[in-house]
């Protein structure tokens, strides 16, 4: 069974360069990429499909980044689904509670596409 990765973000344009930038995975090892607009959204996938990675901003409508990782972590059938944080909030602080909460990253906007793809690997075995 394939891997797969949910970009959750309210803006069209991060989650449009995103999914630029990880269709090199779905290409080369059969990744399957979905997006969801805000974090509700987001975690109702999350509860579907359980996918293996999650790239998760953190000021989005009816339900932030925050609320989702902490929903995600409690939840012991989800819990070992890997977070990305991935925000345009560069406070130390907020770094700080995005870990807390059991996300397994914190990364700032702009991203390097690079960065992105890298990471991505890592955090998949691939």
């Amino acid at each position: 069974m394939g891997k797969k990765i949910l970009i959750v973000d309210d803006e069209v344009h991060i989650k449009m360069l995103l999914e630029q930038t990880l269709e090199e995975l779905e290409d080369e090892c059969g990744v399957e990429l979905f997006t969801a607009s805000d974090g509700e959204e987001g975690l109702g996938f999350i509860n579907e499909e359980k996918p293996d990675l999650v790239f998760l901003d953190i000021m989005m409508p009816k339900m932030n980044g925050y609320e989702v990782c902490r929903t995600v972590m409690k939840n012991d059938e989800l819990k070992d689904i890997k977070i990305i944080l991935l925000t345009a909030k560069g406070q130390e602080v907020d770094r700080k509670q995005g870990l807390e909460l059991g996300a397994r990253m914190y990364m700032t906007k702009p991203f390097d596409p690079d960065e992105i793809l890298k990471v991505s690997r890592e955090m998949l075995g691939l």
